[in-house]
């Protein structure tokens, strides 16, 4: 259950529930990286979280934050501009730490430093589908915080790993989720994924200059095994994958943000396109009730114009926050198709793992 609202405040406009009291230093794995500087760029004056703390390779390790490549167009935060870099060592730092780091070496490093009592919210690929680590939407799956007493006690931890899927994954299982009660069966989704979710340097400038390259390596799989996962039943103290088959083909466009998708579904009950679109429009979870700082009032927003969404002109609303739906229509295989758009270093990267550590604040998870 939601924890009890205590207190509220209003910061940029926004009221929302405030918990704990005192700020929370974090620390951040991968911190030059393309998503470490986006969690930095996110936690700047962020109401609960402060960073105190930078881990990265050897190459960046000892030097001056603020003297490294910064890419994003907003300013590095002055407090943490003057941080050193430090190596990646467990059990120094803050106990919450945010992964960036790079599939290569994040599995190892992130279980020693749950070994070492770090709380590890990571957006690394490698421990998605442990059967004892969450892969947590806080609009979706809040229940399955329940396997860390587990996880815990079986791999011998005092800290523990929670992660959130792939990027594509998270905006997919956001639609699909509005959508559970008519049963999903069957989903077919096609991905135009955004240049930025290569990381940096990314896509060589000569493949992705006007092209689309028919493959993102890895993406199919996760997208057919964690949204399954995601969507999946809490029970005996396990995840039961939700039983729908999904056929996934990734590809890469070049975009700078936003993945958009095309998806095809069927439906176990019948369902007229007005109850889909009321779906849609009325679907929220407990980061909207317990109003978390990253928490869009509204996680899926339709759009009617028959031309979007569109990254350039969508993908930013909301903080990036938010997954848009458009061009829901029917489909002569599988009963519905639409179109849908995400940020996919904010919502699908960065900003998720914020909003977990959030939601796990809330719920007095940290401690």
């Amino acid at each position: 259950m939601p924890s009890k609202i205590e207190e509220s405040v209003v910061v940029t406009g926004r009221e929302f529930n405030v918990s704990p009291k005192e700020k929370i230093d974090v620390g951040i794995l991968g911190a030059t990286g393309t998503v470490g500087q986006q969690f930095i760029a996110l936690l700047a004056g962020h109401p609960w979280f402060r960073t105190t703390w930078l881990a990265a390779s050897e190459r960046s390790s000892g030097k001056r934050y603020g003297d490294l490549a910064w890419r994003l167009p907003v300013a590095t935060p002055a407090d943490v501009a003057k941080l050193s870099v430090e190596a990646l060592t467990p059990g120094v730092g803050p106990k919450l730490v945010l992964s960036a780091l790079d599939s290569s070496v994040a599995g190892e490093a992130e279980t020693a430093f749950a070994a070492a009592g770090h709380i590890v919210l990571s957006n690394s690929r490698n421990h998605r589908m442990d059967a004892l680590v969450p892969l947590l939407i806080p609009e979706i799956n809040p229940d399955h915080l329940g396997l860390l007493a587990a996880q815990q006690k079986k791999e011998n931890r005092k800290g523990a790993i929670i992660t959130n899927p792939n990027c594509s994954t998270m905006f997919l299982a956001i639609a699909l989720a509005a959508l559970r009660k008519f049963q999903p069966k069957r989903v077919l989704v096609t991905t135009l994924q955004a240049l930025s979710g290569a990381g940096y340097p990314g896509v060589a400038s000569l493949d992705a200059t006007a092209n689309v390259i028919p493959v993102v390596d890895g993406e199919e799989e996760k997208m057919e095994t964690e949204t399954c996962k995601i969507l999946g039943e809490f029970r005996a103290g396990a995840i039961v994958p939700h039983p729908m088959t999904i056929s996934a083909a990734t590809t890469r466009v070049p975009v700078v943000n936003g993945h958009t998708e095309t998806v095809s579904v069927e439906f176990e009950k019948t369902v007229s396109r007005e109850e889909i679109l009321d779906a849609f429009q009325n679907f929220s979870g407990e980061p909207q009730e317990l109003r978390l700082p990253s928490a869009p009032p509204q996680p899926v927003i339709y759009l009617d114009a028959p031309n979007r969404p569109q990254p350039r002109l969508d993908v930013d609303r909301e903080g990036g926050m938010v997954v848009h739906v458009g061009r829901l229509r029917t489909c002569p295989v599988l009963g519905y198709k639409f179109v849908i758009l995400g940020h996919n270093t904010i919502r699908g990267a960065a900003g998720a793992a914020i909003l977990n550590a959030e939601l796990m604040a809330a719920k007095n998870l940290l401690d």
